[in-house]
């Protein structure tokens, strides 16, 4: 999902407390990993009725934990606030369908990819678009803030008025109610939208515009024997089965 860069103020922020916690290799020897996510991304990552994290990423974080024998918490994080929160040590990973992009790669370490992602826009059914920079002047396109959406929309539609949401959902909430023409966003967030109540009357419009994002879990940089712990879970549950059984448990196709 998420973003092709960070802002500048952000990216500052993660790279001063990372330098204030360098050398710390708690998290390598730990029993507990603790992993966070947003909450807020379904059906990767949401909170259910009784408060507790659930979906893909929780998933896939949950089996890796098991595969590599350790005992895992799950923890949420508002989105632009998850990095720095990763850097002062408030969790040791970070588990939400987090795009690993060359800014972020300054600021942290990525596992190995878990799944890929595209980006399409949405829009109500029966109204047609021109999906180009000048086509789409006088529209209001929607985007969660810090997103490789919001960065793709800022670097090829110039001069298109693009409203920055904290969440998707809450992207999604002023399309369904008329208050945004499209909404641009990763492909199979927006596939399980268009499947539930809230997305009837909606559809895509054209082919994804980009479709080349890789989704890593992200680890403070000196954490090199947690990632390789995880990349080598990861693995192992690609051979076993495990990750298609949960695929299959959201989507009818492969997302890897």
């Amino acid at each position: 999902m998420k973003a092709f860069k960070l802002s500048a103020l952000t990216l500052a922020a993660a790279v001063a407390v990372s330098a204030a916690v360098a050398g710390s290799t708690a998290a390598q020897a730990a029993e507990k990993v603790r992993l966070a996510t947003e909450g807020a991304f379904p059906p990767f990552n949401t909170i259910d009725s009784a408060g507790k994290p659930q979906g893909f990423d929780v998933d896939i974080g949950l089996a890796l934990c098991a595969e590599m024998k350790v005992e895992c918490e799950v923890v949420t994080q508002d989105w632009d606030g998850i990095i720095p929160g990763l850097l002062a040590k408030k969790y040791d990973a970070i588990i939400a369908s987090m795009s690993i992009t060359p800014e972020r790669k300054e600021a942290v370490a990525f596992t190995n990819p878990y799944y890929s992602n595209k980006l399409q826009f949405v829009a109500p059914k029966g109204k047609d678009f021109t999906l180009t920079k000048d086509g789409l002047k006088g529209k209001t396109i929607g985007a969660q803030r810090s997103t490789i959406s919001a960065s793709w929309m800022e670097e090829h539609m110039p001069g298109v008025e693009v409203k920055l949401y904290g969440t998707q959902e809450e992207a999604f909430l002023d399309l369904a109610s008329g208050r945004l023409d499209l909404v641009i966003n990763d492909v199979y967030v927006t596939y399980g939208w268009l499947n539930s109540d809230a997305g009837k009357g909606f559809e895509f419009k054209g082919s994804p515009v980009y479709d080349d994002d890789k989704i890593g879990i992200a680890l403070r940089k000196d954490d090199t024997a947690l990632r390789d712990k995880m990349n080598a879970a990861l693995e192992a549950i690609r051979k076993n089965g495990t990750y298609d059984k949960l695929n299959a448990k959201y989507f009818p196709f492969s997302i890897y």
